[in-house]
C-alpha cells in the first residue's frame, strides 16, 4: 500500500502538498486543483572544488592512507610494552618517528591524525602539519568521540560527536586538516536492529556533511563487525542494507559524492564461521556489494585488511587477496577511481590500485 506525505502550506486555499500538486479543500460543490512546484535547492558549498581535489590526491595512484589515530590510551599500551611512560613529550617522540620517516609521501598520500597530533610540532618546532604537507601527504583528522551503548537497540552501539562537531571541523581546516575520519559500527549478531542501521547511516550522513561544510573531506566507514557465526552470505545482505541506508541519507543531507572516499568492510564470513571463505570468494563478495551500492562518482574506496588480523593466515591471505582484486579489476571496467588495501602492523596503510 502506497503512503503519502502531506505537507500544510501556509495559504489562503488551506492546501495540502502531494508531491509537486496542491491538492485544496473543497469549498461548496467545487473543487479546484491547483498545481505549485515545491524548491529542493542542493546548495553548493564553499569548499566544492578543495574538496574534490583533496579526494583526488588522497586517492592518488600508488599511495594510500596511514592512520596513527590511535587514541592517547592506545598508544600509552604501546609505549608501556618497551617501557616508556604515556607522557605527551614520549606520545610526540613517536608519532614524530612515523611521521618524519623518510621517502613517506612516495607510498603514503593522507595521514589521519588524533587530535592531540594535529597541533604537535617536532622536537625543532616544526608543525607536524607542515611536515607532511612538505611531502605531499594531505593531514588528516579523526573526529567522532567514540561508541555508546543505544537505547532501544538490541544491545547495539551508536558514534557520539555531532554536538559541536561544526565548530571543532573549522578549528581542525584552520590547522591543516583537510580531511576527516568518524567510524561506527553495525553488529550482525545482535541483529542488527532497524535502528541501528538508520542510526549509524544517519550518524555517517550529518558527519559527512556538516565535514564537507568546512572543507573536510570525510571517510564514511561503516564498519561491519566480523563477531558471530553467520555466513559470507549473510555479511553481503547486511552489507547491502547498510550501504543502502548510507547513500540515501547521504544524498538527503547534500553530501558531494565527489568529496568523500569510503572504507568499507571487506564481505566476509563471521569469525566464528565453520567454513573460512578463500581469498577469490572474499574478492568476488566484497566487489559484488561495492558494485551494487557505490555510485561511481565517489573517487576511491579504502578497503580495510582489519577486519583478518586475527586470523592466523593473513600474511598468506592478504597476498592472494590483492592479486584476486586485480585479476577483477582487469575483466571489467573499474567504475571507480581508487580501490586500496591497507597493509597494518601498528598503523595502517592503504596501497593503491587504480584504472
Amino acid at each position: 500500500m502506497a503512503c503519502v506525505s502531506f505537507a500544510k502550506l501556509n495559504a489562503p486555499s488551506s492546501s495540502w502538498i502531494v508531491g509537486q500538486q496542491s491538492l485544496p479543500q473543497r469549498s461548496g460543490s467545487s473543487a479546484r486543483l491547483a498545481t505549485r512546484r515545491v524548491s529542493l535547492p542542493i546548495r553548493a558549498g564553499a569548499y566544492t572544488d578543495e574538496l574534490i581535489k583533496t579526494a583526488k590526491t588522497i586517492a592518488s595512484p600508488g599511495r594510500g592512507i596511514l592512520a596513527i589515530d590511535e587514541s592517547n590510551a592506545t598508544c600509552g599500551k604501546r609505549l608501556s610494552s618497551i617501557g616508556l611512560d604515556n607522557t605527551e613529550p614520549n606520545r610526540q617522540a613517536y608519532r614524530q618517528l612515523l611521521l618524519t620517516t623518510p621517502g613517506l609521501g612516495e607510498y603514503i598520500s593522507g595521514a589521519i591524525l588524533f587530535e592531540e597530533t594535529l597541533y604537535q610540532s617536532t622536537t625543532d618546532g616544526k608543525k607536524f602539519v607542515d611536515v607532511l604537507h612538505d611531502q605531499k601527504i594531505v593531514p588528516g583528522i579523526k573526529v567522532d568521540k567514540g561508541l555508546v551503548p543505544l537505547p532501544g537497540s538490541n544491545n547495539e552501539s551508536w558514534c557520539q560527536g555531532l554536538d559541536g562537531l561544526s565548530s571543532r571541523s573549522a578549528e581542525y581546516y584552520k590547522q591543516g586538516a583537510r580531511f576527516a575520519k568518524w567510524r561506527t559500527v553495525v553488529s550482525i549478531p545482535c541483529g542488527p536492529s532497524a535502528l541501528a542501521v538508520k542510526e549509524a547511516a544517519w550518524g555517517l550522513a550529518r558527519y559527512a556533511a556538516i565535514s564537507q561544510d568546512n572543507g573536510l573531506v570525510p571517510i564514511v566507514e561503516p564498519e561491519i563487525l566480523l563477531d558471530g557465526d553467520h555466513p559470507i552470505e549473510r555479511t553481503l545482505e547486511v552489507a547491502e542494507k547498510v550501504w543502502a541506508e548510507v547513500f540515501y541519507y547521504l544524498a538527503e543531507n547534500n553530501v558531494i559524492f565527489e568529496g568523500i572516499l569510503l572504507k568499507p568492510s571487506m564481505v566476509t564470513p563471521g569469525a566464528e564461521h565453520k567454513e573460512r571463505a578463500n581469498p577469490e570468494t572474499i574478492a568476488k563478495y566484497t566487489l559484488t556489494m561495492l558494485k551494487r551500492r557505490v555510485p561511481p562518482a565517489v573517487p576511491g574506496i579504502m578497503v580495510p585488511k582489519n577486519p583478518f588480523s586475527h586470523l592466523a593466515s593473513i600474511c598468506l591471505m592478504f597476498s592472494d587477496l590483492v592479486f584476486y582484486f586485480f585479476l577483477l579489476f582487469l575483466k571489467k571496467e573499474p567504475i571507480w577511481n581508487s580501490v586500496t588495501f591497507p597493509v597494518d602492523v601498528d598503523s595502517e596503510v592503504d596501497i593503491g590500485m587504480h584504472k
